[in-house]
């Protein structure tokens, strides 16, 4: 570190300034004894994080503030619509079509894709909402802090950052593949083979880390840049995807479509709930509402509009490539490129593979934004080192962030195997949806000091039918294969609970600028459908989400409670000092007009 002084003796730091304070500068971190008494006082401290909630202007103006500078507003809904597209559609739709539908759905995977998409669709809806109220860096992050308060924030959060790294990684192995098919080789051919290393970890993939290398760079250097990037990018993505649909289709047998759905409903939700990861990447849009420069219009055409395209290109290219070869025979591996050499057009295969390279670059770009501007603002409150959510002048992007998560990206890409990483991914992303769907709930019927106790009664009650009735249909679908009965019941409750919440309890807050229609029915549908695709997944990938969670609360006992909720007080402090402040400011006022003759 190189330090020089100014003309009023102020010590400027050059170059790496990192001390403790920019990591752990928090009262209860101080000294051992600070640390003890916070242990000591730790059910207190839970308790103070678990029922308060921030507010719209808390994270709009303080909590933004400690990013010490400003973001810059460049972006518009059009390139937020680029931005939603170059997020979603990668490797998703290249790697799974195939694998659902030779195994699960057959050419009824666009079904699949229609379920998965409606269910993400329905959550654009309640994002939106809140990102055109709320347009900060800290997407669900920030609206959950709002409505359901610091700790369920942070296990969402946790979960959100877990699903980008390990979806980052798997891309970035993806693209390493279809660098291979694109020159004609083996993939092998580009991996290093660790022999003292475990199986599923010694295939070092140097291409992959940098891939990422790369594309942080752009990341970092502006969002505009990286907008132009992937405004490019997209273009070029959508013209091969068209291509892929219209060369594919002349080829089309409608005989591969007489055994539409051979592995029935079941077969069909199944798929869709793996499909769901082909949809993960809108919510990283979310996160740059607050680059954004009219959040109240651009936001939803950016989001919604993204998403009608993204769905619309899924269920054309499932049709395609179950048209043009049995369902059977579909490559799991390399679906679209082997299914065009089936029909005699082997140089296709290369049209392929670069439209799956561009997919996947740009979806590594924008979840490199995203997630740096979640972390960014998770950093703000405290929760992970505050150093993280420094924005730097010149460029105005979180550089820190993004370069942490980047590196923890390139790490896990290096080493893990893609079917590894492709197995720890989708059930978050169902849980945070949900949770933002109930927060969109909360946000509308429950605003303290306005709803009255026998209305917030009636609301809790309501919602817990909502959640129960929808739990319920989930665990009977996952655990019966071929009962109903049930369905009798739970759906029953779930309408009756929603038109409950419709007649009887009135709604607190009108939104300001853009609001989701119909409240309640259209979020109590998304937590329906998240919870029953839940249902749809493998156990394995709930002993895994446990496992993660259980993670994020040993951190959060041991760091991000205390450094959070001394934070929270301190900015608690400094508003009463400031209230107190302008009090005797007026008071003053006061006793001199009424001193004058």
């Amino acid at each position: 570190m190189v330090s020089s002084t100014d003309e009023g003796g102020v010590v400027k730091r050059r170059g790496c300034s990192c001390s403790k304070e920019d990591f752990l500068p928090e009262e209860s971190f101080q000294s051992w004894g600070n640390y003890g008494k916070a242990w000591r006082e730790i059910g207190f401290r839970l308790k103070d994080r678990i029922i308060t909630r921030s507010l719209d202007h808390t994270e709009l103006n303080e909590v933004k503030a400690r990013s010490q500078h400003e973001m810059k507003k460049t972006l518009t809904w059009w390139d937020l619509i680029w931005f939603g597209i170059g997020a979603v559609i990668g490797a998703g739709i290249f790697v799974l079509t195939g694998l659902e539908a030779r195994d699960d759905a057959g050419p009824a995977v666009v079904l699949s894709f229609a379920v998965s998409g409606l269910s993400a669709m329905l959550s654009v809806f309640c994002y939106t909402e809140f990102a055109v109220e709320i347009p900060v860096a800290g997407g669900s992050f920030a609206y959950l802090r709002v409505e359901l308060g610091d700790f369920m924030a942070f296990i969402a959060a946790g979960n959100i950052i877990l699903e980008y790294v390990i979806g980052g990684a798997a891309v970035a192995r993806s693209w390493t593949s279809y660098l291979a098919t694109l020159v004609n080789q083996k993939p092998e051919k580009f991996l290093l083979h660790a022999h003292h290393l475990t199986e599923g970890y010694n295939m070092l993939d140097p291409i992959a880390v940098v891939a990422v290398a790369l594309i942080t760079v752009f990341a970092v250097k502006s969002t505009k840049g990286s907008s132009r990037l992937n405004y490019i990018a997209s273009i070029v993505h959508v013209v091969i995807i068209l291509f892929i649909i219209i060369a594919g289709l002349t080829h089309a047998d409608t005989n591969n479509y007489k055994d539409f759905a051979p592995y029935g409903a079941r077969g069909v939700f199944k798929a869709s709930a793996v499909l769901f990861f082909a949809y993960v990447g809108f919510d990283a849009v979310s996160t740059m509402a607050e680059e954004t420069k009219n959040p109240a219009r651009d936001i939803p055409i950016g989001l919604v509009g993204s998403m009608l395209i993204t769905t619309f290109a899924y269920c054309a290219l499932a049709i395609t490539l179950c048209l043009m070869q049995p369902y059977k025979e579909i490559d799991t591996n390399a679906p679209f490129s082997l299914a065009f050499e089936s029909v005699g057009m082997s140089w296709a295969k290369y049209v392929v593979a670069l439209g799956a390279l561009k997919g996947m670059t740009t979806v590594l770009l924008v979840g490199a934004i995203g997630q740096a501007r979640y972390f960014t603002h998770i950093a703000r409150t405290h929760m992970v080192p505050p150093w993280l959510a420094k924005v730097d002048e010149k460029t105005g992007t979180p550089v820190n962030a993004t370069v942490v998560m980047m590196a923890a990206t390139a790490i896990i890409a290096f080493f893990t195997k893609l079917e590894i990483l492709s197995n720890l991914l989708s059930i978050s992303t169902l849980f945070i949806f949900m949770l933002v769907a109930v927060a969109l709930l909360v946000r509308r019927y429950y605003v303290t000091d306005v709803t009255t106790p026998n209305d917030r009664n009636k609301f809790i009650v309501f919602l817990a039918l909502i959640i129960g009735s929808s739990l319920a249909t989930a665990i009977y679908w996952a655990l019966n294969d071929g009962g109903w009965i049930a369905y009798t019941i739970t759906g029953p409750i779930w309408f009756l609970a929603t038109l409950g919440l419709k007649v009887f309890v009135p709604q607190a807050r009108a939104p300001k600028l853009w609001g989701v229609p119909l409240v309640p029915w259209l979020p109590s549908f998304s937590i329906a459908m998240n919870i029953f695709l839940l249902g749809s997944i493998d156990g394995a990938s709930f002993k895994r989400f446990g496992l993660w969670t259980a993670l994020l609360l040993l951190y959060y006992f041991f760091f991000g409670l205390h450094a959070s909720y001394d934070t929270a007080k301190e900015s608690e402090t400094k508003l009463t000092k400031t209230e107190e402040g302008a009090l005797e400011a007026k008071q003053v006022v006061a006793d001199t007009s009424n001193q004058k003759p």
